[in-house]
């Protein structure tokens, strides 16, 4: 039996959240945390295998079930829970229970969370590979796009994590901003008695790089550190470090270690905010990507500037100053790099920044009540919502018309096999 609560959502996860490893389940548990609080049972489901890394859902109180592909338990599932809400962790898992959402549980908001548009982060990726330059236009050219698009306007909310990324799909793709929600990461405020706790600039040393290592975007530019941009620092500085964090590096990664360069790959940390929060700059010179890079972000929570890209920074702060340096190219990012390493003043003033920014743009409290007031608008207007989305009741349609019956053949075919 499900115990009494005020509200029910189901959360149909990509993966189990692992919020010590990536911004994603840091985001996801940012979100449950959120329902927790607004009074709701949560039930989390998910395809994948649990990790030594998964968070502890039982703890919170929250149920889990694994749940298969192709397979009508699902609509078992949900039709016994009947959620007010189903919240649909990247568009995969959208297009892959959507349709039985639809059917099982038709009043239920459907909820997507992009994390990142997944879509602009492969399409960069692949132009970066074939060496082009990347455009709009080649990525609205995608596949991919058209499919997340296509799961953006089935569902009732998008929660849009980056500046740049809203504003694409409203200004490129057209889509209605009532379909959509900006809301990136959500942190307390940085008052005066953390950035007291903060350590100083001469109390700080070394540099330091955090990602995870089944992220191409990071693998990409520890690649770029290693062989082009750390040489040309480490001749300024040769008696600094940098340190590498990260779980699951592939052994390619693993076998760049070389602490006589001062080039030391570390693994995995149980605490990422100490070891950013020791070190004096924090580097990330990522060639590809979308989305807002949690590692940045972690850097402004624990009073540690960012050397980074264009891409790195993209959709964090709009007009505010940075919090370190962007530089794009080799030689830029080492000389950025070395430059803030040893200028004081422009180190507190880039730390500064940073503050700035989390207080300005990922604000807890402001941010939860934004998510808050449009769930409460949908719920009280849900029918006049969908009616005014002609665009997401056709895909749905073709989408019921297709994905349905092509997961109903398969799941005849395992049945009969």
């Amino acid at each position: 039996m499900i115990p009494e609560k005020d509200k029910k959502i189901l959360i149909i996860g990509y993966v189990w959240p692992e919020p010590a490893t990536t911004a994603a389940g840091e985001r996801m548990l940012q979100l449950i945390h959120f329902f927790l609080n607004e009074n709701y049972w949560i039930t989390f489901a998910c395809t994948a295998a649990e990790s030594q890394f998964s968070a502890d859902l039982d703890s919170l109180g929250v149920r889990k079930e694994t749940i298969l592909l192709n397979h009508s338990s699902f609509d078992g599932l949900i039709r016994d829970l009947d959620p007010d809400i189903v919240l649909f962790d990247r568009f995969m898992t959208e297009e892959q229970f959507g349709w039985r959402v639809v059917e099982c549980a038709p009043n239920a908001i459907r909820i997507l969370d992009t994390e990142d548009l997944h879509s602009l982060r492969w399409a960069r990726q692949l132009a970066y590979k074939k060496r082009i330059s990347f455009t709009e236009k080649f990525w609205l050219d995608q596949e991919r796009t058209k499919r997340e698009v296509a799961s953006i306007y089935r569902c009732d909310l998008s929660l849009i994590i980056s500046l740049y990324e809203m504003e694409l799909l409203v200004k490129t793709v057209k889509i209605d901003k009532g379909l959509l929600l900006y809301l990136p990461m959500m942190y307390e405020a940085i008052d005066d008695e953390k950035q007291d706790n903060w350590l100083q600039f001469d109390q700080k040393k070394n540099f330091i790089c955090i990602g995870n290592g089944k992220h191409a975007p990071n693998i990409n530019a520890l690649q770029t550190l290693k062989m082009d941009i750390w040489p040309l620092i480490r001749k300024e500085l040769p008696h600094v470090n940098l340190f590498i964090y990260g779980p699951y590096m592939p052994e390619s990664i693993k076998q760049l270690n070389c602490p006589t360069q001062g080039f030391c790959i570390m693994g995995h940390t149980q605490d990422a905010a100490e070891v950013i929060s020791q070190a004096r700059l924090n580097l990330a010179p990522l060639n590809f990507g979308a989305g807002i890079k949690g590692k940045l972000l972690n850097g402004m929570l624990n009073g540690t500037p960012s050397i980074t890209t264009e891409i790195g920074a993209e959709g964090i702060c709009e007009n505010l100053p940075w919090n370190g340096i962007i530089a794009n190219g080799t030689e830029a990012f080492a000389k950025a790099a070395v430059f803030l390493y040893q200028t004081e003043d422009k180190w507190y003033l880039a730390r500064q920044n940073g503050t700035a920014i989390i207080n300005s743009f990922y604000n807890k409290v402001v941010l939860q009540k934004q998510l808050r007031d449009r769930i409460e608008l949908l719920a009280k207007n849900l029918k006049e919502h969908r009616s005014g989305n002609f665009m997401g009741a056709m895909l749905l349609h073709h989408t019921m018309a297709s994905t349905k019956f092509m997961s109903k053949w398969i799941s005849e075919k395992n049945n009969k096999s």
